[in-house]
């Protein structure tokens, strides 16, 4: 990544700039101006974010904002109500008060006098999320967003409950956010930094079990899914992904559906700006974001519009490895999606097979998969940048039914494979997951991408409804999006389990499966470049926040086995150690602990646990915060209990506990 010093704008910058709502509330933003604004008013680039400005999100918006505003544009960080030094507190996740606040607040940025009027929207993950909801809320001044790492569905294709199972994630995230909103305001910026300290500590929602009240597809879930109404968008759409993180599937359904102008790119990236995102190849993510801008904010004709509709990057087939640096390829330009160049191969599940004509029955394969398998899934959301990737899949392939092709010619995967199949339970409550894995010549099995599926949503994410023991069903599992290219004489590879741990919660019993037939419909491209079809310019960004560093980090992951109980654990200990911000002397730090348990032999053994440290220090003041989540089940319940427990210096000055017990709703 090229480091860029001089800019054609000299900007200044504005650490806490009050922005007043209309109900009295005060958020803060940072915010970046080139300094001739007040006389040459420029448009405005909104990021809209819980994660803290001040401490939380420093060091990438150090890269990114002071670059986009040294190219003529105010750049500005909002802490949203609840979070960071803004006034208020939070209830849920994209909750209607969220989304009007942004609203208001990019009302409030249009009518500024160093602002044209004209109001672009940003962000990843969350930020990406808000981006497309307050998009379909068309607030007459924002004309165009881009959107990182997005979803379309808050519902089957988040962190809650993907194909109607339970995730793991929405535990493992929703402590996640126990924890990041438990932190206080900055002291320097906020006399009452105390007291809303305290009144955030006791109104601070215990998320996962709020969204563990909702286990079907209803109005709390369709809020915010914008794939009710895409019409509903009319602000142009940069919609930006990567194959190494949880959400590729947002980036083709934007392409897609959309009637507004949209354009889509996907790398080979985990969940981070893709100028300074791994595994390599960056790309000019910030040069492509100006031509973006300049179009939909400042009317200058970039080009962006004669773009490919989608650019793709289709990643070599790679031996398995649970983190990888680089994944060689190449950039594809597809001109509409779904694309012209792409069809469909039928590929028919025999008695193990997995051939290349359509057959797909006269089989009765039996299923019961052990309760660990799925143990190197890897992470459901690659992040933290440490071993989070998916590892070799044999030992899950052991557990599981496969259906093995003979060796293929190269071949290009490029879309989202499904697979149709017959299956009957022994159980009202079963689930399926489904890898398609590259074999390599010596047995190695890496996963190429995944699904599952719910059986008792197989109609329907709104009115799931028991599987009859015994009856067949003809059930459809969705694959995540992907573009991978199999080598030549290699094998694929279908693996079938009826357990996904730690990935997905179990269902309450061991089902039996019986798996009658199956077609995987397979999506080819039919061309095979052996060079990028498009280019990016290198990454670049603004100089790098030099934070100074106390205690170093480290990122742990590893399994266990307990002989005498039998019980499988997955261990994760991401510390990411504690800096000094010399732009204002402010102190951060924080540790996660995750522990993931269950019996090989027992559904109802799953245990999740999860413990957050988190440190803010100021001119010698140590606030520290600890929160604890865990979570466990019986055959009719899921029990919940959260913690919080917060300390100024040695003295503990806060503490509260929720327990909450969830009815299971067919899962």
């Amino acid at each position: 990544m090229k480091t860029v010093t001089a800019f054609a704008h000299e900007v200044i910058e504005t650490p806490d700039m009050g922005i007043l709502l209309a109900d009295g509330t005060r958020l803060s933003a940072r915010v970046w101006l080139p300094s001739d604004a007040a006389a040459r008013p420029v448009p405005a680039i909104l990021e809209f974010l819980p994660y803290r400005k001040r401490d939380g999100t420093v060091v990438r918006d150090a890269l990114t904002h002071p670059y986009l505003a040294g190219h003529g544009y105010a750049c500005l960080r909002v802490d949203m109500r609840g979070n960071g030094d803004s006034d208020g507190l939070m209830a849920d996740e994209y909750t209607p008060q969220e989304l009007s606040d942004a609203c208001e607040v990019i009302a409030w940025i249009a009518a500024q006098p160093w602002c044209t009027g004209a109001v672009g929207m940003m962000g990843i993950s969350w930020g990406g999320f808000n981006s497309l909801q307050v998009a379909a809320l068309q607030p007459p001044a924002l004309k165009a967003i881009i959107t990182l790492c997005s979803t379309v569905d808050r519902f089957a294709d988040d962190i809650h409950y993907k194909s109607g199972c339970l995730l793991n994630e929405n535990f493992g995230w929703g402590a996640t956010m126990w924890s990041y909103s438990s932190r206080p305001p900055d002291p320097a910026l906020r006399p009452d930094w105390r007291e809303l300290w305290l009144a955030r500590l006791e109104a601070e929602p215990f998320l996962p079990a709020r969204w563990l009240q909702h286990q079907r597809r209803d109005a709390y879930w369709r809020h915010g899914s914008v794939c009710e109404d895409f019409g509903a968008i009319t602000a142009a759409v940069l919609a930006v992904g990567g194959w190494s993180d949880s959400y590729k599937n947002a980036v083709p359904a934007l392409v897609e559906h959309l009637g507004a102008p949209v354009k889509g790119i996907t790398g080979p990236w985990t969940h981070r700006y893709p100028h300074f995102a791994v595994p390599l190849p960056q790309i000019g993510f910030l040069q492509e974001a100006l031509r973006w801008w300049d179009r939909w904010l400042k009317g200058i004709d970039t080009g962006v519009e004669a773009d490919p509709a989608y650019r793709p990057y289709l990643m070599d087939g790679l031996r398995p490895a649970a983190w990888y640096e680089e994944r060689p390829g190449r950039w594809l330009a597809e001109p509409s999606w779904p694309s012209p160049n792409i069809s469909v191969r039928k590929m028919g599940l025999g008695a193990g097979t997995l051939g290349r004509e359509a057959v797909g029955e006269g089989f009765d394969i039996t299923l019961s998969s052990p309760q660990d398998c799925g143990m190197d899934a890897g992470e459901f959301c690659a992040i933290w940048l440490g071993p989070e990737l998916p590892g070799d899949q044999r030992r899950d392939d052991a557990l599981s039914a496969c259906f093995d092709s003979t060796p293929m010619p190269q071949t290009d995967i490029v879309g989202a494979p499904v697979l149709r199949l017959r299956v009957a339970a022994d159980k009202p409550v079963a689930q399926v997951a489904v890898r398609l894995n590259h074999i390599h010549p010596d047995g190695a099995s890496t996963r190429i991408t995944w699904g599952v599926l719910n059986l008792t949503h197989r109609d329907s994410h709104e009115a799931p409804a028991p599987l009859e023991p015994g009856q067949v069903y003809d059930v459809t599992v969705a694959l995540d999006h992907i573009a991978y290219r199999l080598p030549e004489g290699h094998r694929l590879r279908v693996a079938v389990s009826s357990a996904y741990w730690p990935m997905l919660w179990p269902a309450p019993q061991q089902a039996v499966l019986s798996l009658r037939g199956g077609m995987l419909d397979l999506p080819v491209r039919t061309l095979s470049p052996t060079t990028d079809e498009v280019t990016f310019p290198p990454a670049e960004a603004a100089p790098a926040l030099a934070l100074r560093e106390i205690r170093p980090g480290g990122h742990v992951r590893r399994s266990e086995v307990d002989q005498r109980s039998g019980i499988v654990s997955l261990i994760i200990e991401d510390d990411f150690g504690e800096y000094e911000n010399p732009d204002h002397g402010g102190i951060a730090g924080s540790v996660a602990r995750e522990r993931w348990d269950i019996h090989p032999g027992d559904p109802l053994s799953a245990r999740g646990w999860a413990d957050w440290t988190q440190v803010v220090e100021r001119d010698g003041l140590r606030l520290r915060t600890e929160a604890t989540s865990e979570m466990w089940s019986d055959a009719t319940a899921f029990h919940l209990k959260g913690t919080l427990r917060a300390w100024t210096g040695a003295d503990l000055v806060f503490e509260r506990t929720i327990e909450r017990e969830v009815p299971r709703d067919l899962r």
